[in-house]
């Protein structure tokens, strides 16, 4: 039987999204604003045009059903078609002003924001929204339309993007000066199974490359520490607790400073590429395009050397 949707609201729309987004109806309705019998509501009537249950509640929470799954794919496609909307009627009437959310990869830090801070000097106007975090956060905020654009090193796999490379992303494994190894000029993989690592969180680019870098060389690490902070991986580094693998742009100043070393470890280092990201369904207004094009084709220029 099919379904008649026309008379459902946008405000029913939303309280389903909510409810899914924080896994309960308190939750939701401090969210939105409103009590939480008015959710339960707008819930039962969404249900009941339905014509399926949209939501399964456990001691875990509220999670979607297939068909409330599938609703809340077409409320993220209806918010981002308002969105746009209204983004080009800002345009059309002439508002320069706009809001523009880039996510970022934490390691991605020691050159966007440069990179930005450049961007906006030479067209100011638009309203920049932060987020830095992780691979797994920057493809939760795109998913989520949270985010317009995101700088990362690893391209999501499982959402369709429009994605263009921005440069060489050098891995490497770091010691302090003092540490034994760092006297070798050339070390095969099997001298680190040995060795205590302080790695990044799961999640991670970083971690994920070092897993995928150590398989290959069948080795599993000794993992000492977990720290979800490449300034706080380093410190340790260089304080004698363990090795690291990590980006080679993270390192730039500790490497000058004399605080660490890059050990000359065979198959290192590991090139990636720099990527910014978008939805592909997602177009981006005026100022995030300008924006997406200056990562594009000026990043090269800010990327730290090695």
């Amino acid at each position: 039987m099919k379904q008649d949707f026309r008379n459902v609201s946008l405000r029913q729309l939303r309280v389903l999204a909510a409810v899914l987004r924080t896994g309960s109806v308190t939750a939701a309705a401090q969210r939105l604003n409103v009590s939480p019998p008015a959710i339960t509501l707008q819930m039962q009537l969404l249900q009941d045009q339905a014509g399926l249950a949209l939501v399964n509640r456990n001691a875990s929470g509220t999670t979607a059903t297939d068909a409330g799954a599938e609703i809340l794919r077409a409320i993220d496609q209806i918010e981002t078609i308002l969105e746009s909307c209204g983004a080009t009627l800002a345009a059309l009437s002439g508002a320069r002003q706009g809001k523009v959310a880039v996510g970022v990869i934490s390691t991605a830090k020691y050159f966007a924001p440069r990179l930005l801070g450049d961007f906006l000097r030479a067209h100011p106007g638009p309203t920049l929204q932060l987020m830095i975090g992780n691979s797994a956060d920057m493809i939760g905020g795109l998913q989520r339309h949270e985010i317009d654009i995101a700088v990362m090193g690893r391209p999501p796999e499982d959402l369709d993007v429009e994605m263009s490379v921005i440069g060489d992303h050098p891995h490497v494994i770091i010691a302090a000066p003092d540490h034994p190894l760092a006297r070798e000029t050339f070390l095969q993989p099997a001298r680190l199974g040995a060795e205590i690592f302080l790695v990044r969180e799961p999640g991670s680019g970083t971690r994920a490359l070092m897993e995928n870098f150590f398989a290959q060389a069948g080795i599993t690490p000794c993992i000492g520490m977990q720290i979800s902070s490449n300034e706080t991986i380093k410190q340790a580094v260089a304080a004698g607790l363990g090795l690291a693998f990590i980006s080679g742009h993270t390192i730039g100043a500790s490497l000058r400073l004399g605080e660490l070393v890059v050990l000359p470890v065979q198959g290192l280092p590991v090139i990636r590429q720099w990527y910014v990201v978008h939805l592909r369904q997602r177009r981006l207004m005026p100022a995030a395009q300008a924006i997406h094009d200056f990562f594009a084709t000026e990043a090269q220029r800010y990327l730290p050397r090695l």
